[in-house]
């Protein structure tokens, strides 16, 4: 479902992505790590087509991202780790401007469930502005959600949660995944990725490091030992522990 060929990213004569390939089946969820400035959210907006790679090919539900762009793009949902809202239109506007943006018919159907598994149908008549943090990244999660993306990326997603609102948020990717959905999730929560990912991939300045099952990966950097935690695998692979 999602196809990265050679993918490089430069700025000028700084390169972001180096070459970079890999594949992530429907029903995967990939858990994107590497330290700060390694890439990952380069990687992401090249994956989701908001910024041109430079080289190589990205294909989404077999679209091209570069050559195919609204076909890829109908089939993804690109949540960044910053809510991108209207101030001036509520919740529930939010999402019937989405619905008729992607032509969803009945979208009204779909998004009342998606507010109430979200936890912001009674914050429906509310702005942005009225809103906490996590309030914002679950109404643009389940706006993004609206079209029935069958790819989706995800850039920190758990920021600005609570602790319920985290579990919440993991049993919903979990859940997508197993009807199906490809999923790629980027965040700093080692931890947290472990429990829900079923593959990683580590960039260490813009070059794969690793890339698998993270039983493989974990393996391959146990030093013999029987069980290895992401985080130490990431710690071993990127020689720190900076995220």
């Amino acid at each position: 479902m999602i196809e990265v060929a050679a993918l490089t990213k430069r700025y000028g004569s700084f390169t972001a992505v180096r070459d970079l390939s890999f594949a992530v089946r429907p029903g995967e969820v990939l858990g994107l790590v590497g330290p700060n400035g390694a890439g990952k959210t380069t990687t992401l907006r090249c994956l989701a087509g908001i910024i041109p790679a430079t080289a190589g090919t990205v294909r989404i539900a077999g679209h091209d991202v570069a050559t195919e762009a609204v076909a890829a793009k109908r089939a993804l949902a690109f949540f960044p780790d910053e809510p991108r809202l209207f101030d001036y239109l509520t919740v529930r506007q939010h999402l019937n401007f989405v619905g008729r943006l992607y032509g969803v018919e009945n979208y009204e159907a779909i998004a009342g469930p998606l507010l109430t598994e979200f936890e912001i149908a009674d914050k429906a008549d509310q702005l942005p502005g009225e809103l906490s943090r996590g309030m914002k990244q679950k109404l643009a999660i389940a706006c993004g959600l609206l079209h029935g993306p069958r790819v989706l990326f995800f850039d920190e997603p758990l920021t600005g949660l609570d602790p319920l609102g985290i579990r919440r948020m993991k049993d919903s990717i979990a859940r997508r995944a197993r009807e199906g959905a490809t999923i790629v999730l980027s965040s700093h929560l080692l931890h947290l990725l472990e429990e829900v990912c079923s593959h990683v991939l580590i960039l260490k300045q813009g070059e794969k490091i690793a890339n698998g099952a993270i039983a493989e990966v974990a393996a391959r950097f146990s030093n013999g030992e029987s069980r290895v935690s992401l985080e130490e695998v990431f710690i071993r692979a990127t020689g720190g522990s900076e995220r």
